[in-house]
């Protein structure tokens, strides 16, 4: 699957300025998205703020840790 060019942090920007009154073509222009591509990313990251997808993000690598040692624990 091909990366991004955007974080996701400038994802959860992009999807605000619709909050603020834009339309979702002139967005789409503005940043060179498509409109499936945006809405794919509302869909993913609609309800999030930035302060919650880094408390996620830190919460999800707290549980690989954990992962790592259940399996290193259980051979």
């Amino acid at each position: 699957m091909k990366n991004s060019k955007f974080s996701e942090v400038q994802i959860i920007k992009i999807l605000a300025e619709q909050n603020q009154g834009k339309k979702v073509n002139e967005i789409c222009r503005e940043h060179s998205i498509s409109q499936p591509t945006f809405n794919k990313w509302k869909s993913k990251y609609g309800g999030l703020d930035v302060q919650p997808l880094s408390k996620m993000k830190e919460l999800e690598k707290e549980l690989s840790q954990y992962k790592k040692i259940v399996a290193e624990l259980t051979l």
